[in-house]
């Protein structure tokens, strides 16, 4: 995977949100929403529909990929 749609870090972010809830008073989320929450809250001031995977840092990647793999899976 070369690029990463706006539509599949939606479905990552919220694939984790439902493994990991948010938690405490400040509903904080786990690092691996976090981590894809950036990005996609760039693509989304930017109006654009995709992004290289060579941006995201190494834990975006990796919840991507994980993401991918399971649900590939289903």
């Amino acid at each position: 995977m070369l690029y990463v749609s706006i539509q599949e870090l939606e479905a990552a972010i919220n694939y984790w949100r439902s493994q990991s809830p948010a938690e405490g008073e400040e509903l904080s989320l786990c690092p691996e929403a976090s981590a894809l929450a950036k990005p996609y809250a760039l693509m989304i001031v930017q109006g654009a529909q995709r992004i290289p995977m060579d941006v995201l840092d190494e834990l975006a990647r990796t919840a991507i990929q994980t993401f991918s793999k399971t649900n590939q899976n289903k």
